[in-house]
């Protein structure tokens, strides 16, 4: 067991809240112990990253660029303690969590390319001096991290946000708190200022506390719908602010008669439970012909299914699926499929909890298509939902019958049938013969709807860390031309 720490100002401290704690989904050992932020420790915080932002920002961007690569260095020479931590607290297989680790290392020089490209200094000369286009930072940011990626998708915000500029908080998921610390910990070994970044630990009341704070010039959250459709209310009205929001979705895959039966059925598969069916992007609804192919199809995928290996994050050999995130977690998804079979759902896969005192849970597939209005929900977790077609046209009203627009995919031999698919579906990554859950980290990542603000991360990143300063600039004060009418000198 890890004991916690919080991180302000350049020094470790113990946090003054309530006690918090992590436990391990696939035995519930604790991992973490410590307590939260309490509204003096946030504003702490804020007055740390206050201060430490006009220097920051004043440094040259090679000078912030230096650091941010001796944290790329540090994350490959940590990478396999810190995957092992990743695998243990969130409970994914450490194959996954290292392709985690792996990601990270990658988004420092894709940062780097966005920034340049993005939002670096572009001039151009004129008669008179040049114009100029900069591009400023925000001021102090807060990073709020979810659960299932806790490296990767907070690392996706906090490095193009210290990149720009910015002096940034970050709370992490009140349940994986170890590895936040562990990252943090690795910042402070790449020399990061005192007060650049700081570190609250906390729940629900910490995040209401720093989203409050007067001193807080932008927010930047990836978690659920509810929550971040409560921050923006909150942050309703004010404009000085800026809210980068992605809230994942309810994603369809459709699929089409193919010649490859299991090329189909092992996209479906990566699509809906890689993760444990704990990714933004996975497939909740899956679009199905009607008629004996369609029949074929779903007993493959149900029969590979069953077959899935599901065991803790360290088994040999590694497994396909771990726990989800807690028993919390199986209580919620098992009660979702009570309520869906009630509606008229037919369990052609049922959920089952695996065993008491963890978090593990059998991956479901239920034919939904005698449901007359499923709910609009995102089921965070491996719980696939089934939907019969008869052409494609229904299939895509189908898929787009939903408030959410994050992933979308299309599972055909027909070119042609993809451009009628990417031509109407409303979703921000649509894919073709490919998982729902592949997006590019040198492309921009979000969604419509409620799965976000137009606030697309990823390569985009650069574009909310950062705001554009334009200026005509001369070397002299000079008259160039001729006089405005009404004017003599």
């Amino acid at each position: 067991m890890r004991t916690g720490r919080l991180f302000i100002d350049g020094i470790w401290r113990e946090g003054r809240g309530s006690p918090l704690a992590s436990f391990a989904p696939h035995d519930l050992h604790v991992i973490w112990r410590g307590h939260a932020a309490d509204a003096g420790d946030v504003d702490a915080a804020f007055r740390a990253a206050r201060a430490a932002f006009a220097r920051w920002a004043d440094l040259d961007v090679a000078e912030r660029e230096a650091i941010i690569k001796r944290f790329a260095d540090a994350l490959k020479t940590e990478r396999e303690t810190l995957a092992r931590c990743i695998a243990e607290e969130v409970g994914k297989p450490l194959w996954e969590a290292r392709t985690e680790v792996e990601a990270m290392i990658g988004k420092i020089d894709l940062s780097i390319r966005a920034y340049h490209a993005r939002t670096g200094m572009h001039e151009q000369p004129t008669e008179f001096g040049r114009h100029v286009l900069r591009h400023r930072p925000h001021g102090v940011v807060a990073v709020f991290g979810p659960y299932n990626f806790p490296g990767h998708l907070p690392n996706g915000h906090i490095v193009p946000a210290l990149l720009a500029g910015n002096t940034v908080l970050f709370k992490p998921s009140e349940q994986t708190p170890a590895t936040a610390e562990l990252t943090v910990r690795l910042w402070q070994r790449a020399g990061i200022p005192p007060g650049v970044l700081n570190l609250l630990q906390g729940e629900r009341e910490t995040g209401a506390a720093i989203a409050a704070h007067p001193q807080l010039d932008g927010l930047y959250f990836t978690g659920s719908e509810r929550t971040g459709t409560l921050l923006h209310r909150q942050f309703a009205g004010h404009t000085g602010r800026i809210l980068a929001l992605e809230m994942g979705g309810n994603n369809p895959l459709i699929v089409r008669e193919v010649s490859d039966c299991d090329a189909a059925v092992l996209t479906v598969v990566q699509s809906a439970f890689i993760t444990t069916g704990q990714r933004c992007t996975c497939a909740r609804r899956l679009f199905v012909p009607g008629g004996a192919w369609g029949d074929a199809f779903l007993r493959r995928l149900c029969g590979v299914t069953e077959t899935l290996a599901i065991d803790r994050w360290d088994a040999e050999p590694q497994p396909y699926m771990g726990p989800v995130i807690s028993p919390q977690a199986v209580d919620q998804l098992c009660a979702a499929q009570d309520r869906l079979l009630a509606l008229g759902a037919r369990a052609l896969l049922p959920m089952r909890a695996r065993s008491a005192g963890s978090a593990f849970v059998s991956p479901a597939v239920l034919d939904v298509s005698a449901v007359s209005d499923p709910p609009d929900e995102e089921y965070f977790g491996p719980l696939l939902q089934v939907i019969r077609y008869t052409d494609l046209d229904e299939a895509i009203d189908g898929a787009n019958r939903t408030r959410f627009g994050l992933a979308a995919g299309l599972i055909s031999d027909d070119e042609r049938e993809y451009e009628r698919f990417w031509r109407r579906i409303r979703a921000g990554i649509v894919n073709w013969n490919r998982p729902t859950t592949g997006a590019s980290s040198a492309y921009p990542f979000g969604g419509i709807g409620a799965s976000g603000n137009h606030r697309p991360s990823a390569y985009y990143a650069a574009d909310y860390c950062a705001y554009p300063m334009a200026s005509s600039e001369a070397p002299h004060a000079r008259i160039t031309g001729t006089l405005p009418p009404g004017v003599k000198l």
